[in-house]
């Protein structure tokens, strides 16, 4: 059941007094050089933005995203041992030497509640990496989908890049999925609101179509398939498909480091 949740930062003054205008990429790559935007979302459905809205929701202290793993080592070993865990994936798997791989179902508070996740996988966090100069860097996923809408209608950005991650540079259908749900979410919020490339519409297009059944596109996704061959990813799927159930909003804060703000 879809819920508006209330945001903290409704009070903000917005950010332009324009209608917004929404694109939509598939993947970073497809952003035009000279693309500016004023606020940007990554979403990676299968899983790091579902991931790290948990995380986050379940007390962690921030997620910090790196797309090179000796990046994220060296930074990790300046951290408090008993206050950090490095999270990572490659290719669905969890990395060696890691504590946790990139479930949404294993961030559970007794494991992440005060501790920094240094956080590495196979797309999102490189998909971040990429936009990470945007002034406003948020992420989402279908659980806190609303919570999203609500803050980016409080800062009313001229214009929006939501940023799928999708697979090892290709497009990705579950991030499509989640980009045409928060997009019509958002026209919903504000009737104003700019649908500005083919990608978006298309989007908006697919939630339509899987809107009541957002876990069986998942499913059906290549990615989803390649789930389901690694394994037993039931609850995973339940998890990444939950539509509007977090109030968690994952702001960048500083390069590469999600707090809820």
């Amino acid at each position: 059941m879809e819920q508006t949740l209330a945001v903290s930062v409704l009070c903000r003054t917005p950010m332009s007094s324009v209608a917004m205008q929404i694109s939509y990429f598939h993947v970073p790559a497809e952003m035009p050089a000279d693309t500016s935007p004023d606020a940007a979302v990554v979403i990676d459905v299968l899983r790091a933005t579902t991931t790290i809205a948990w995380a986050l929701h379940h007390g962690a202290e921030a997620v910090q995203a790196f797309a090179d793993l000796e990046d994220l080592r060296a930074a990790a070993a300046a951290w408090p041992a008993d206050k950090r865990l490095l999270l990572g994936e490659r290719g669905g798997q969890t990395l060696p030497g890691f504590d946790l791989g990139n479930s949404p179902v294993a961030v559970v508070p007794d494991t992440v509640a005060g501790k920094r996740l240094f956080m590495s996988t196979t797309n999102g966090t490189r998909a971040l990496d990429r936009v990470r100069q945007v002034p406003l860097l948020l992420t989402a996923a279908l659980p806190n989908r609303e919570a999203v809408a609500q803050r980016l209608i409080a800062s009313n950005p001229g214009h929006l890049a939501i940023v799928g991650s999708g697979w090892e540079g290709a497009y990705s259908l579950e991030d499509s999925l989640a980009a045409g749900a928060l997009a019509a979410r958002l026209q919903e919020l504000a009737p104003s609101t700019v649908i500005a490339n083919d990608e978006a519409t298309a989007a908006m297009a697919l939630w339509q179509q899987w809107r009541d059944q957002p876990e069986a596109c998942l499913r059906a996704a290549s990615h989803g398939q390649r789930l389901i061959r690694l394994g037993d990813h039931d609850a995973d799927f339940r998890c990444c498909a939950g539509l509007d159930q977090l109030d968690v909003v994952p702001t960048q804060q500083g390069p590469g480091v999600l707090q809820a703000v």
